[in-house]
């Protein structure tokens, strides 16, 4: 019996193999759209994953367990650490993509759970500046704009375009309460009058109406929000089909991830690239979202605390030369950028990786 049902999972694997290996996907669109890339969507997924790290003398020398893999090599430059907000993020520069990376940590809740359910009553109540009918939520917004978080990030992107060039690529991500608040730097960041923005986020919730998505859009085409099979945040707060100008919408472009498994084995995930509406109805829509398991873990990776605790961190004295604290408490890591040749350094296309 056991080696047929070997057998099975092989011949199940070679029939199905055509379909899970073809890693560029491309978007069904005759127009000049970003290009999904499996390669980078699973580089990006460690860096989001990363940010989960409270042992910041780890992270800030990317010597942490999750920093390595595609991120080796990584150069921190920036370590946020909100302690009023209970929020944390960090900055640097990636020498192999050519790109400033910026990756956000999702809820550090005692209890996801209770996070989860109160989306379900969140409100837009908040007009977003100089967009017309375009409203967002309240608490994702001010994360971001209303905290350490948003100057700490501008200075630290200053700091690596100087020693990098100007024109060095930038790749915001994040997961969860994390992709809300990417979502939000990556149009600031165009709004201050960056051009090479890209944005990743996985397991992101909903952060504002069909204006805000349409204007979002625009602005920052080349957004993938990745969505792993059941995860119930990305249906989250509610769309509601009927009041559509009214209630909160996704934009644009969904990565739907799903899993195949046979006899508790998942043989592979298949990445469908989604319409360029963000309610694609085939798909994440297409199924109830459930999950909070699916919510934890995209392409294998973790992407969560290892233990669920209040809002706190780890850190050696050694740190304290690169620390700076406010009244408040909050902290801030940082590190004098080295001056190097730009000309040296490898490009990332808008189809994902390319070498030097």
């Amino acid at each position: 019996m056991g080696q047929k049902r070997w057998f099975l999972l092989l011949a199940i694997f070679s029939c199905l193999l055509p379909f899970s290996c073809g890693r560029v996907l491309k978007l069904k669109s005759d127009d000049d759209r970003p290009v999904y890339n499996h390669t980078h969507a699973i580089t990006l997924v460690e860096y989001a994953s990363a940010v989960y790290e409270s042992d910041l003398t780890k992270l800030f020398m990317w010597t942490c367990e999750r920093c390595n893999g595609f991120t080796k090599g990584f150069e921190v430059i920036e370590i946020i650490f909100d302690v009023e907000h209970c929020l944390q993020a960090y900055v640097g520069v990636a020498k192999n993509l050519n790109a400033i990376i910026i990756a956000f940590r999702g809820t550090q809740e005692h209890s996801i759970q209770n996070w989860v359910s109160d989306l379900f009553w969140k409100q837009l109540d908040l007009n977003y500046p100089d967009m017309p009918d375009a409203m967002v939520h309240h608490g994702f917004y001010s994360a971001y704009h209303n905290t350490t978080v948003r100057p700490a990030v501008l200075d630290a992107i200053g700091r690596a375009k100087k020693s990098y060039g100007a024109n060095i690529n930038i790749i915001v991500t994040g997961h969860s309460m994390g992709g809300a608040m990417a979502s939000f730097c990556g149009l600031d960041l165009v709004n201050e009058g960056e051009e090479n923005v890209q944005v990743m986020t996985f397991g992101q919730p909903r952060v504002g109406n069909a204006a805000f998505a349409s204007y979002y859009s625009l602005l920052v085409p080349n957004t993938f929000r990745i969505t792993h099979d059941r995860d119930i945040v990305p249906h989250l707060p509610p769309y509601y089909f009927h009041f559509p100008q009214k209630t909160y919408h996704h934009f644009p472009t969904e990565v739907w991830v799903r899993e195949f498994s046979f006899s508790n084995f998942v043989l592979f995930g298949l990445e469908k690239v989604c319409d360029n509406t963000g309610e694609d109805p085939t798909c994440s829509r297409s199924v109830r979202g459930t999950s909070i398991s699916d919510h934890l873990r995209y392409f294998g990776v973790a992407l969560n605390c290892e233990t669920w605790r209040q809002c706190s961190i780890v850190m050696n004295q050694d740190m304290e030369k690169y620390s700076k604290k406010d009244s408040k408490g909050n902290l801030l890591l940082s590190r004098t950028v080295p001056p190097t040749d730009v000309n040296k350094t490898s490009t990332l296309s808008r189809t994902g990786i390319s070498g030097p």
